[in-house]
């Protein structure tokens, strides 16, 4: 099993792990429904207090943290540990929301993309242009399921775009080193997919019956459901793999590069940080642990 160093556990199902400039990590606790700070020295503190389901964070460029909110879940804790069941009767609803890390101040930035409520936002990614792609992955709720989308807003508020509907359970978002291609994995379908970036917010679509427009970069083998992602600084994309508890690395041509198995079948979400960014920050939300393991090669800050 791979080597790694605990920086702190007893979370309530952590994600969206974001390296602060000044070292310390903030993270979502989804079960608890809000956004802790933990410093280089381990100590934790409450950053905000969001409500609802935080479920993945990216710091913007004017250094606010940018929230997707699920609205939360409902949890079957038997055994101790934490696994999401479905929307949660007292859903607050989706919604984008903007943190101040020096205050914890919350504001919501978008709850809807025009008269479409958004329903469980869940990554995010900031492009060079300051405004962000993020994923709505739906709800489950009873026999019913929520189709996913891809979204495209800016931080001011100002505008906000469908730009890839339907998918089913779209999670982690990254974009490639030169930001042209922009990457989604599906969780139910265990799937990477790509769209060309055309301009911000604009995605060449492939024809039809992609139903998306996207690309298939890899289904790799083996019931490995796909969640949060992040992209190396060579371009291999890293995507966090539950039930096969690990994080996956696959080429942009599609191919594995190598799989580090985690004993947690919720392994969640990576980051990376440290020098020269080969330390990588992992979520083991079964479990409740934020860890750190020496990375092989550079990854890009979120």
């Amino acid at each position: 099993m791979t080597q790694f160093t605990t920086l702190c556990d007893d979370l309530a199902f952590p994600e969206g792990p974001v390296v602060m400039p000044d070292g310390a990590i903030v993270l979502c606790e989804i079960g608890a429904g809000r956004l802790t700070r933990i410093a280089a020295d381990g100590a934790r503190t409450t950053l905000a207090e969001t409500g609802g389901g935080p479920n993945g964070l990216a710091l913007g460029p004017d250094g606010m943290l940018y929230v997707c909110n699920n609205g939360g879940f409902t949890w079957d804790r038997t055994g101790g540990g934490w696994k999401p069941v479905a929307k949660a009767p007292d859903n607050i609803g989706g919604s984008i929301q903007r943190v101040d890390p020096a205050t914890g101040a919350v504001s919501t930035l978008y709850d809807r993309c025009g008269n479409v409520p958004l329903s469980a936002p869940n990554d995010i990614v900031f492009d060079r242009h300051g405004g962000f792609y993020f994923t709505d992955h739906g709800h489950r709720q009873g026999r019913k399921v929520d189709f996913g989308a891809v979204y495209y807003a800016k931080a001011d508020g100002s505008l906000i775009r469908e730009v890839a509907y339907p998918l089913v359970g779209p999670n982690g978002i990254g974009l490639s080193p030169d930001h042209s291609i922009l990457y989604v994995a599906e969780t139910s379908s265990g799937r990477l997919w790509a769209w060309r970036i055309e301009a911000p917010g604009v995605l060449a679509k492939a024809a039809w019956p992609s139903p998306t427009g996207g690309d298939l970069v890899a289904g790799l083998p083996g019931f490995q459901r796909y969640d949060s992602l992040a992209v190396e600084a060579g371009g291999n994309i890293a995507v966090a793999t539950l039930r096969f508890g690990g994080i996956v690395v696959i080429s942009p041509e599609g191919t594995q590069v190598e799989r580090i198995e985690m004993p947690d079948p919720y392994t969640t979400n990576i980051c990376f940080g440290g020098p020269d960014d080969r330390t990588a920050f992992i979520t083991l939300s079964g479990t409740g642990r934020l860890v750190s393991m020496p990375w092989a090669r550079p990854g890009l800050a979120l």
